[in-house]
């Protein structure tokens, strides 16, 4: 259970002082080394920026890098207990500046893209750790980079970040008080993330139902069979927009989940008959029903039902339960032909209405308990946010 907290005053408590990472650390890159030093395994492990688990914050060890045992690590060059690994290179921005605490004694070694952040006896380590999580290091780090090819980091500008420095009893204290409520947090955080999780697994579980205990009257066809035709999109057209226009009003989808495979808008419509579209790269399978014309592009698969055989709605439901397979092709792929032989099961047309609306019933509530749990995560990590800054100006009072 976390107690409210409250805020005491608007500076720094009496006995803090605002000193530099540099001020309170010691800074070390780690070892450069060539591929032709790699082997497949041996006692030379070296640590590297993938081993930072950037949404966790720690050290990741599912992918390890093995030097040959002959290869000679300095001292200073290996990781310490209470040390802080920090990405100092990366081509992704957010990755930029993650860092991780380690938390116990390994004889492992740490790469030229990291660098090893170890306090000074001025700083409790995990003390530190938390500033360098919190949103002010974030942003600081971000307004550093200039986002274009490989991101670094340097060790002038990071040494340059302020933190607030309590005495060493009160930053204990703090890092108690953290420990517990981040605890807490995280428990109700995996708490509601297994509730969406079932909630989603629900509704699958109910499709998968449907679909598995079909009535003696059911028919047996292709998709071909049921559809007036199923087609592929081709290349983006000449005239378009990024955006609806006057002119361009009417949209282009391509593959992709990312606003619903929306592109953008051209003048001239492809498809003008209510249809489902089925991305046949990227996230293969996921599909969309298109009722207003529009123009697809990207090899996305468009079909359109015959309405005397199959509801559309039902179809798209059909078409979510189906698990799509690649081509077994270098890019894996979902093509035409492959969709033409899928064979499916379907009743009358009224059977398929009173079906839809049993699925679209329970399909509305999966959706608002979705809402409710992803909003509960979101809040969660808006909490933990909160108690940093007030952690970090002096602001915390009690968290039982």
């Amino acid at each position: 259970m976390i107690k409210e907290l409250t805020v005491e005053n608007t500076n720094l408590p009496a006995g803090w002082e605002m000193k530099t990472l540099g001020d309170i650390s010691d800074f070390q890159r780690g070892l450069t080394y060539s591929g032709k030093d790699a082997v497949d395994f041996s006692e030379n492990i070296v640590l590297r920026a993938t081993n930072i688990d950037l949404d966790k914050s720690c050290l990741d060890f599912s992918e390890l890098k093995y030097l040959n045992n002959d290869f000679q690590v300095k001292q200073n060059k290996k990781i310490v207990k209470g040390g802080l690994l920090i990405c100092l290179s990366s081509g992704s921005k957010k990755h930029l500046g993650k860092v991780a605490l380690v938390t116990d004694d390994y004889n492992y070694a740490f790469g030229g893209f990291i660098g090893q952040i170890i306090p000074d006896n001025q700083v409790v380590s995990k003390y530190l750790f938390y500033n360098l999580v919190s949103e002010s290091y974030k942003k600081y780090i971000s307004e550093l980079t200039d986002g274009i090819g490989i991101n670094n980091l340097k060790s002038i500008d990071l040494k340059s970040f302020e933190i607030p420095l309590p005495p060493l009893s009160q930053q204990k204290q703090i890092v108690t008080i953290l420990d517990k409520a981040f605890a807490a947090i995280d428990t109700a955080k995996a708490n509601a993330e297994q509730n969406l999780q079932n909630a989603k697994e629900l509704f699958e579980s109910y499709l998968q139902n449907v679909f598995s205990t079909k009535g003696d009257d059911w028919e047996e066809k292709t998709l071909e069979n049921v559809c007036e035709s199923i087609s592929a999109g081709g290349d983006k057209p000449k005239e378009l927009s990024k955006f609806k226009t006057e002119k361009f009003t009417i949209p282009i989808y391509a593959n992709g989940e990312k606003n619903k495979g929306l592109y953008g808008f051209t003048n001239v419509a492809k498809v003008l008959e209510p249809s489902i579209t089925i991305s046949g790269r990227g996230t293969i399978g996921y599909s969309e029903i298109r009722n207003e014309p529009f123009t697809p592009i990207v090899r996305l698969i468009v079909l359109i039902p015959k309405k005397e055989k199959i509801d559309i709605k039902f179809l798209k439901y059909i078409v979510s339960n189906i698990n799509f397979i690649n081509s077994g092709s270098s890019i894996p792929q979902l093509t035409v032909p492959m969709v033409k032989g899928y064979k499916i099961t379907y009743p009358s047309i009224k059977e398929q209405e009173k079906i839809v609306q049993k699925l679209d019933a329970l399909s509305a509530e999966c959706e608002k308990l979705e809402a409710i749990y992803t909003q509960k995560i979101a809040d969660l990590e808006e909490m933990k946010k909160s108690i940093l800054q007030k952690a970090f100006s002096g602001q915390l009072n009690t968290i039982n």
